[in-house]
């Protein structure tokens, strides 16, 4: 496994919220949890211990994909029984492999180190794959009691490959030496990759300060695991039930999801579950303000309610501690040593991005809330427009004004019509087929999964396996993600990639179609965008196929502009029923809607993008979580009919790992990225399916995932660095230019 990987991965084993977890889905789980994919109490042979200190469960977690296409994991044949002594093998291997490379007799050169680096921790890769499933996929108490107890464990284990001086040093000695500059562009920026890896993570502290270091890392994996397994918990244990005469305005087939099943303690019951997808609907749609009102302060109070899963003085600790870190290595605050690596550079540029929108989205919400307010006024409500009214009243005001019915677009969208519409645009722009796997061929970790071998349509090469894990259920995180189980590479041999989407829409009754909300096809596509970007890889270091994080959302976000193309709605947007295609009358409602709501939409984004910078900005010491968010809003001018997206408590993003800590703005600098791109395939003559763009599309901006600088990459497809008037236009904003007019 790539020391990139190594080194970022606890944040992303630990974390409730991974990279590329949706904006705009999440699951609905029930109130108990199912079994993981084999049962934690494994048989006499699979639990004992043999001289290794392994069991039969360990081995199978640590060996090398094998079967099919190149090699699959072991997904059928997971046991919890093995988890832990399979990553300690695989750690304390892994850092007999640092060792060797470290002690090296031999002058430091790019393939004795760096590359010697890329080989080493395959076994371990093997079980972190593995534990992404249980944590992500299929989690239950067994495994969080795992979790709990071997993140600290981790982060010692990548404290000891970035705090060893002797690779430290080798490696300097690489990216200093003569040899690299006649090495390919690709080999340069692998090590520079690799030195800054180390570099920006403690390896040029010495004595106290690099003991602090680690200890510091240690303890913030520690509470990154605790600040997410508390969301869970909350979203687990504040269930809303309502009876049959409290479902006034709700659509049957919300109605239908939420039905308690028979036999269980709330029959005849309706359950509101404490996650977005659920609450989201049932604040739209329903008449019933004090329900609405309960709802809503339910789920913004996750992580905030006083008890044994309160978060605040978990993310005060941790801001504390990541501001005492980064000083160790000379910076002024967190969002500098964070930022330094990315598109953005400086937290400066992030805050200029966003405080040239915020102007802009707060005049629209002033919009909104009056065309809310008249309405009200006019039904006689007698009501001054709160939080819990703001998507009720804007669904009205959707109706009012553009005639458009989110219930009548979702009877359009059926979920295997939009899977097969995905892999069209994936055939149009990428040359891909998507064909299913033999059946029994590929182990899979649910009865529920799918597996499809891509192709190339034209020479039949394999390009690898697309998973789907579509569903929600117990034990399942909310949200909807890409995971990678393998990347291409070619260094030590030919390497296809293994990707999978995951999502967690209701599942219907058997032999019914399940339909889904535009929001929610938009994130289908959304995902499978980051999907492509792996699949489309042709980089040949493993650790090339890692990302920037403000650019990496890019790829993906642009991929969404596709579900609104012809091509794509009147083949695939069909009548569950008739099977007539979406009306070109109904699209164009869409269409004109397209930029509604976006002040509701935008404002509450930048509102925690905002919060997650000025966290990030400012000296923690003393902080009071709640105070310090309710004081910055405040002072930002945050509207009271609308709270941010991710309250502080509950924002996995920035605190149940640190992909996203002062980085949730990469979001928007990727959607300056993405509203100009998608304006030069609108310009194209062949729009979004000229054959010359999109072959620029996947020459630069998605083969060479991070071999190539993203500003360099994204020139080269544009000829030209993005701005910031595609982003307004689209949002129905005034660009600058026309504010200065006006």
């Amino acid at each position: 496994m790539r020391m990139t990987s190594l080194i970022s991965s606890l944040a992303l084993l630990t974390a409730l919220s991974a990279c590329g977890q949706s904006e705009t889905s999440e699951a609905t789980p029930e109130p108990e949890a199912e079994a993981t994919v084999a049962e934690t109490e494994g048989g006499a042979d699979e639990n004992a211990l043999d001289a290794d200190g392994l069991n039969d469960a360990a081995r199978k977690l640590l060996s090398a994909y094998d079967g099919p296409y190149g090699g699959v994991p072991h997904f059928d044949e997971m046991n919890l029984a093995g988890l832990k002594p399979a990553l300690e093998a695989g750690m304390a291997k892994n850092l007999a492999e640092i060792d060797e490379i470290a002690n090296s007799s031999e002058p430091p050169t790019f393939e004795n180190t760096i590359v010697e680096l890329e080989r080493t921790g395959a076994e371990l890769s093997n079980v972190f794959t593995y534990w992404g499933i249980w944590s992500a996929n299929m989690s239950s108490p067994e495994f969080r009691e795992i979790q709990q107890e071997m993140a600290p464990k981790l982060s010692e284990f990548f404290s000891k490959i970035t705090q060893n001086d002797k690779l430290f040093q080798r490696i300097k000695s690489v990216y200093e030496s003569s040899e690299k500059e006649n090495l390919s562009a690709d080999k340069q920026r692998l090590i520079w990759l690799v030195y800054d890896q180390f570099a920006s993570n403690g390896a040029t502290l010495e004595g106290e300060a690099k003991e602090r270091y680690a200890e510091i890392n240690k303890r913030l994996a520690e509470l990154h695991t605790r600040f997410a397994n508390n969301v869970l918990a909350d979203e687990e244990k504040y269930i809303t039930y309502i009876t049959a005469d409290q479902l006034s305005g709700l659509p049957q087939s919300f109605i239908t999801a939420a039905a308690v099943a028979d036999g269980e303690e709330h029959e005849g019951q309706y359950a509101i579950y404490n996650t977005r997808s659920s609450m989201d609907p049932f604040l739209t749609y329903s008449d019933e303000r004090e329900l609405r009102e309960k709802v809503w302060r339910t789920y913004y109070n996750r992580g905030d309610n006083g008890d044994e899963n309160d978060n605040n003085a978990i993310i005060a600790e941790i801001l504390q501690l990541r501001d005492e870190r980064v000083g160790l290595l000379g910076y002024d605050n967190y969002a500098q040593w964070r930022l330094e690596n990315r598109m953005a550079k400086t937290p400066e540029r992030a805050l200029e991005l966003m405080e040239a929108v915020w102007p802009a989205a707060l005049a629209r919400v002033e919009e909104e809330v009056a065309d809310m307010q008249a309405i009200a006024d006019a039904e006689g409500a007698g009501i001054t427009i709160q939080p819990w009214d703001y998507r009720y009243y804007a669904e009205k005001v959707r109706q009012a004004k553009y005639d458009l019915d989110s219930d009548e677009v979702k009877q359009y969208l059926q979920l295997g019509e939009l899977r097969e519409a995905m892999f069209y645009v994936a055939g149009r722009l990428f040359n891909y087929e998507f064909t299913p796997v033999p059946e029994g061929s590929v182990p899979a970790w649910h009865e529920d999964v799918g597996v499809w071998e891509v192709t190339d349509e034209t020479s039949g090469e394999h390009i690898g396996l697309w998973y789907l894990d579509p569903f929600a259920r117990p034990g399942k995180r909310s949200g909807a993600w890409m995971t990678g189980y393998r990347g291409y590479e070619t260094y030590d041999g030919k390497k296809t990639p293994l990707v999978s989407n995951n999502s967690n829409f209701v599942k219907g009754v058997p032999g019914e179609p399940v339909l889904i909300s535009w929001d929610d096809a938009v994130t289908y596509f959304h995902e499978f965008g980051h999907a492509l970007h792996g699949l489309a890889s042709t980089v040949a270091y493993p650790t090339l196929n890692g990302g920037v994080r403000d650019y990496t959302e890019f790829q993906s976000q642009l991929l969404e502009r596709w579900l609104l193309t012809p091509e794509v709605l009147n083949s695939y947007a069909v009548h569950y029923e008739t099977g007539e295609p979406i009306p070109e009358s109904l699209v164009s409602k869409i269409r004109n809607a397209s930029t509604f709501n976006q002040g509701f939409a935008t404002t509450e984004y930048l509102a925690s993008a905002l919060v997650d910078m000025r966290y990030h900005t400012v000296d923690p010491t003393g902080i009071d979580p709640d105070a310090f968010e309710r004081e910055t809003l405040a002072e930002l001018g945050m509207p009271e009919e609308i709270v941010m997206r991710h309250r502080s408590p509950h924002f996995g993003h920035i605190f149940s790992g640190e992909g996203y800590s002062a980085g949730y703005y990469g979001y928007m600098w990727a959607d300056v990225l993405t509203s100009d791109a998608a304006e030069a395939f609108a310009e194209a003559p062949g729009g979004f399916y000229d054959e010359e763009l999109a072959k620029r599309l996947v020459d630069h901006l998605f083969a060479p995932r991070n071999a190539v600088d993203p500003g360099d990459a994204y020139r080269a497809f544009r000829g030209k660095d993005a701005t910031i008037d595609a982003l307004m236009r689209d949002r129905g904003f005034l660009t600058p230019g026309e504010e200065e007019e006006n």
